[in-house]
């Protein structure tokens, strides 16, 4: 996301991921992509991490997010299918 690459970001989802932003929901590659032209790299978003725990098919980490659409704390929950995010949940910290 830093480094502004939304290809490498978005392959990083497969076909069926989600993606729930504090309580909005995208479901699919083609909703992800509008929502991170709209919310994430498209609005030059940038995020600090600030503690990560890690499990089995599982990452969660807490970070400051700075972009034009919103700025302030966050946890993000990435839940893993092998290589890919299946889902990542982004709420409050």
């Amino acid at each position: 996301m830093n480094g502004g690459d939304s290809a490498a970001f978005l392959a990083l989802f497969g076909d069926d991921s989600i993606v729930t932003d504090w309580g909005d929901r995208y479901v699919g590659i083609a909703a992800i992509s509008e929502w991170n032209d709209r919310e994430m790299i498209g609005a030059r978003g940038r995020l600090t991490v600030s503690e990560v725990k890690t499990r089995p098919n599982e990452i969660i980490f807490n970070g400051d997010w700075k972009s034009s659409v919103f700025t302030g704390p966050g946890r993000f929950v990435l839940h893993l299918d092998g290589e890919r995010i299946r889902e990542m949940r982004i709420s409050a910290a």
